[in-house]
């Protein structure tokens, strides 16, 4: 996507997740408040719901946030599914040089969340797209901290949270909910300065990109 004038201001983030029992969704939106706050244009999309609009959506935006509930150490059927529907995508570099985020949820404090951002960024990856990080210390490690801390899972790759299975979808644990909040800002505020970089500084050129290293 191209940018001018006050188009630099105003980031398009997409926020690509899938979620179960509604846990993920109330991050996924949390997400959302987090980036418009931050003055980007937002859309959600539920990747088990989505039409060739959602795709095109997808396609303009200058950065995707990709969120999934932890299954079995991993992401959701429903969310790899998705990803495997991106391979023409990632052969013609549709998504290169996109930003990246990601999140998860699940009910164990731990719950091998790790694995599926760790997942979740080897898809930007294997996209070609930026990873921005959750950017936050851990909270509650010590005497002086408390559940109700940012980041009180201590996360770094992207936002964890931790649902108890039987919670509706409103008792998300609102440390959790504020943590997707700040991970929504921090990369609106990372996708701004990338596409304000882009504006002042043309685009290099890859001299390795159409012939072998020199040995």
């Amino acid at each position: 996507m191209k940018h001018n004038g006050s188009d630099i201001a105003a980031p398009t983030l997409a926020i690509a997740y899938h979620s179960g029992f509604g846990h993920t969704a109330t991050l996924a939106h949390a997400v959302a408040a987090g980036a418009s706050e931050a003055g980007a244009d937002v859309a959600v999309i539920a990747v088990d719901q989505m039409d060739d609009t959602d795709w095109d959506t997808l396609d303009a935006a200058d950065g995707i946030l990709f969120g999934s509930a932890t299954y079995m150490g991993n992401v959701s059927a429903a969310f790899q599914s998705f990803a495997e529907q991106t391979g023409r995508r990632c052969v013609d570099g549709t998504w290169r040089d996109k930003v990246a985020a990601g999140f998860t949820n699940s009910g164990g404090k731990s719950g091998d969340k790790l694995n599926t951002l760790v997942s979740l960024s080897v898809f930007a990856a294997q996209h070609h797209m930026h990873w921005v990080s959750l950017g936050l210390g851990p909270g509650w490690n010590s005497s002086a901290g408390s559940e109700h801390d940012l980041n009180r899972l201590g996360f770094f790759l992207g936002a964890g949270a931790a649902t108890d299975v039987d919670a509706n979808s409103e008792e998300v644990h609102p440390s959790d909910v504020r943590t997707c909040r700040h991970l929504g800002w921090r990369v609106a505020h990372v996708t701004r300065q990338l596409n304000v970089g882009r504006s002042a500084i043309p685009a290099a050129s890859n001299p390795g990109a159409s012939s072998a290293p020199a040995h």
